[in-house]
């Protein structure tokens, strides 16, 4: 161990390992147990694993699929044909009896917090501390020298831990730690309004109790209209039954497309996106003149499933009854990983009178409420902003330059061969970072082709042939819907895991026979580790 001092910090000697993992949620667990071969060392700011599932939840949050669509490979939930959508709690459980059974645990660092990344490359390497250039080749992920510095807090002390790794691999997610608060004009922002004012982080800080004590009896005003908006709403409308009750006002920018179920007309919901067959009606990346044509001669049909899926929630809830009808296609909020489940009896407690709604583009604070471009305005004791996180800023928080600038290039998404590798910075990883209908299934898949790409079972492609890789794969997702900065792979998920499949040296063709491989849903169970 070396001895260092930096910036006037307290001294500790610099601990040196082959793999560093920075966060202990879903896609830290995730890598930690396909590296386990190799000890990683584990880095979670919080006292527990979980991520946004421990952190960033409220009493009613569920799960928004089954259990069998959200377990890794090699561990399947206990009663996983259950067709209810689990707890939050239950899949806190779930996650911290996966660790436990593989013994992820003991190399997870808990109450440590990672504050600073430093660049240690070689100066004299091709890599010049300046990130790669296109012509490269990317280079081993353990090269036998330090290439990262990683400074950690522990258990909230002053005090500065250095580490050096070979290895970092990223799991620190787009959701939580950061609120996104909107801007308001000068003398209209929070500080004028007499009430009070939270981001729903620290609503999910609060017991039950503490939530009905805040919500109870009082004017509430909800801003936003996803899936964290609408369980807030309902849990607002439960604490207001009687006649003393108050109704919650839900602040509507943007509408979305949301589902009471996973059923459509009485078919089962995955014959319309999670099949080959299905995702043929798509745009993929690289897809080549004749399949780009049969995907133009398709349109037609894709068009048409997606009106046929909106004619079925049109026909089960009120969405023109309250003005709720988005104006653009259901597809587009899939190809988006937007679309969310309904909370049950939501739109009861709309009939009621308990929630209520208000579309604007723009709002601000008055002293009694919010006021509208319209000049309405809304009585309020409670704002909860429901306006999501700053996941960029908290890997900008933590990456120095010139990698940090590199985030968004070329095309303002972080591009991330195969969903993980950043093309131009080095001996770095990134999972959790892109969307699909099970991001736990993603993430589990990523980091087996990660662990095979560290083992050396395969060899990555030129630095520039991966960059027009991450390009087309935008590209498809800025023509499939105008919501395309979330990085949702969604409606080419299949192809996605093809091409890791071939990577590693697996069959593409996971089903028994050609009729399931062409007409049945793909899984996790579908991937199970080939060795």
């Amino acid at each position: 161990m070396s001895m260092i001092n930096e910036n006037n910090e307290n001294i500790h000697p610099k601990i040196v390992s082959k793999i560093g993992i920075i966060g202990g949620g879903v896609s830290g667990i995730a890598i930690a147990k396909q590296l386990s071969h190799l000890n990683p060392i584990v880095f979670e700011a919080s006292d527990s694993i979980g991520g946004v599932w421990k952190h960033c939840t409220y009493n009613s949050t569920k799960l928004q699929s089954h259990r069998r669509d959200y377990e890794f490979t090699d561990f399947p939930w206990p009663n996983r044909d259950n067709n209810d959508f689990p707890t939050h709690v239950e899949v806190l459980d779930y996650l911290r009896s996966y660790a436990k059974y593989f013994d992820v645990v003991k190399n997870i660092r808990f109450k440590s917090k990672v504050v600073e990344l430093r660049f240690c490359g070689n100066p004299n390497s091709e890599f010049g501390g300046v990130g790669l250039s296109c012509d490269l080749e990317y280079g081993s992920l353990l090269p036998g020298e330090t290439m990262w510095d990683v400074a950690v807090q522990t258990n909230d002390s002053h005090a500065i831990q250095w580490y050096s790794f070979e290895f970092v691999v990223v799991c620190i997610g787009k959701y939580g730690d950061i609120p996104k608060i909107p801007m308001f004009p000068r003398k209209r922002g929070p500080e004028v309004f007499k009430g009070k004012v939270l981001h729903t982080l620290d609503y999910c800080k609060l017991d039950q109790q503490a939530a009905n004590q805040l919500l109870s009896n009082k004017k509430v005003v909800v801003v936003g209209f996803k899936k964290s908006a609408l369980d807030l709403a309902m849990e607002c409308a439960q604490a207001n039954q009687g006649i003393e009750g108050k109704p919650c006002t839900m602040v509507i920018r943007t509408l979305h497309w949301t589902v009471p179920h996973y059923w459509i007309w009485g078919l089962p919901f995955f014959l319309f996106y999670s099949t080959r067959s299905s995702q043929l009606l798509h745009q993929r990346p690289n897809q080549g003149l004749l399949r780009a044509l049969l995907c133009f001669m398709l349109s037609p049909m894709r068009l048409g499933i997606s009106k046929f899926i909106e004619s079925y929630l049109l026909s089960k809830a009120p969405l023109e009854k309250y003005g709720l009808k988005p104006e653009h296609p259901f597809e587009e909020d899939y190809a988006s990983c937007q679309m969310a489940i309904m909370p049950e009896n939501f739109f009861s407690e709309v009939e009621k009178g308990k929630i209520v709604f208000k579309k604007a583009s723009k709002w601000w604070f008055c002293k009694d409420g919010i006021e509208f471009e319209d000049g309405a305005k809304v009585d309020a004791d409670v704002v909860i902003l429901a306006t999501g996180f700053e996941g960029k800023k908290k890997l900008k928080a933590i990456l120095p330059e010139p990698f940090c600038s590199l985030l968004e290039y070329p095309s303002g998404l972080m591009p991330l061969y195969r969903g993980t590798i950043h093309p131009l910075i080095p001996n770095m990883a990134f999972v959790g970072y892109v969307e699909s209908v099970s991001n736990l299934h993603s993430s589990e898949l990523r980091s087996m082709w990660l662990s095979g790409l560290v083992d050396d079972k395969f060899k990555l492609p030129k630095v520039e042939r991966m960059l027009s890789q991450t390009v087309e794969e935008m590209e498809v997702m800025k023509k499939s819907t105008r919501f395309y900065k979330r990085h949702c792979i969604s409606t080419y998920s299949i192809n996605h895991s093809d091409e890791i499949c071939n990577d590693l040296g697996w069959s593409s063709w996971r089903k028994k026979n050609w009729i399931s491989e062409a007409f049945g849903p793909y899984s996790s169970q579908d991937y199970e580790k080939e060795e």
